[in-house]
């Protein structure tokens, strides 16, 4: 499993354009997760835990110090089979390390349970295989590419 994390003072998500399905947080991490194959509940756990104790947020000297936890944020997830694409040979991009479908819907549900299991102030999410606009006002930027061990 693969996170693709920022750090944001606020982010949305549009599900099918619907305005009426609109789903958002403030401060936190917007958080992009693609799945592969041979990815199982053991990484979904791992990455959990990761994401949520990882200290990209600035303590009151300005260091970065604190955790999702540590500063009460917000998190938002949202589905990305693209963060498996590889664009090594051609033009068009190849999604073959993604997993399939059923699979990575399975994984990324389980992954959201996870977090949501972790008692953050806020967890929206997005809505697997759905087409969605992500609105993300990035803190920073800070961005990061977490993968599973």
């Amino acid at each position: 499993m693969r996170l693709l994390i920022q750090r944001v003072k606020r982010a949305s998500v549009t599900i099918n354009g619907n305005e009426n399905d609109k789903r958002s947080i403030n401060q936190g991490m917007c958080v992009f997760i693609g799945v592969t194959h041979g990815d199982d509940e053991s990484k979904a756990d791992w990455l959990a835990e990761k994401m949520s104790g990882l200290r990209i947020f600035e303590d009151s000297d300005g260091k970065i110090n604190l955790s999702l936890k540590d500063i009460e944020g917000e998190v938002l997830l949202v589905s990305q089979f693209s963060l498996y694409a590889s664009c090594s040979k051609g033009r068009r991009p190849g999604f073959t390390d993604a997993a399939k479908p059923d699979e990575a819907e399975r994984l990324y549900d389980y992954f959201v349970s996870k977090v949501k299991a972790l008692g953050l102030r806020k967890v929206s999410c997005g809505e697997f295989g759905a087409d969605m606009e992500v609105e993300i006002i990035n803190d920073g930027p800070l961005t990061f590419i977490v993968d599973s061990i």
